[in-house]
């Protein structure tokens, strides 16, 4: 199935210059949603795993499926102010701002094996401060797995040294 024909790109938002990929409309087709979700548990359904980390706000829309069909524990990471008991909280840049997550400290033990999970990697500053949330409390990170990766951002550079996968690159 062509994904690339589901996604819609929205020009200059959320300010001007940036192309947006916009995933909703990949959403409401379900085949095209079962495939990309299909995508991600192909990739990691042989790699044993405890945990899938789900990056605020659209990560959780492909990490909570595949979390269910690879049979591990689900850890969101939410902006801040949003978690209720005592938490980790870290700052990174976006390609236009700073921003910060925060993850519950007894989310991760120390160990335990580790996906992060997103929508859209783009710098790679979300998914680095995911990262460094898990590590800090001694999680091994066994990869980043994400939709959608902008290659011209090169947000690989910021997760060198982990295994970094995407279904559709631009």
């Amino acid at each position: 199935m062509d994904l690339r024909r589901t996604i819609r790109d929205i020009p200059d938002f959320p300010i001007e210059g940036v192309l947006f990929r916009d995933i909703t409309t990949l959403l409401k087709e379900p085949d095209a949603f079962r495939a990309a979700i299909d995508s991600l548990v192909h990739r990691y359904q042989a790699i044993p795993l405890d945990l899938i980390i789900s990056i605020e706000s659209r990560g959780h829309i492909f990490a909570s499926p595949l979390a269910y069909a690879l049979h591990t524990g689900l850890v969101p990471v939410r902006k801040p102010g949003k978690l209720p008991a005592d938490k980790i909280t870290v700052s990174y840049e976006l390609e236009y701002g700073t921003e910060s997550l925060e993850m519950h400290r007894d989310a991760v033990a120390p160990g335990q094996r580790v996906l992060v999970v997103d929508d859209l990697i783009a710098t790679g500053g979300s998914a680095r401060a995911a990262i460094q949330l898990v590590e800090e409390l001694g999680g091994q990170v066994v990869g980043a797995a994400f939709l959608i990766e902008l290659q011209f951002l090169k947000g690989r550079d910021a997760l060198a040294g982990y295994d970094v996968f995407s279904v559709l690159q631009y």
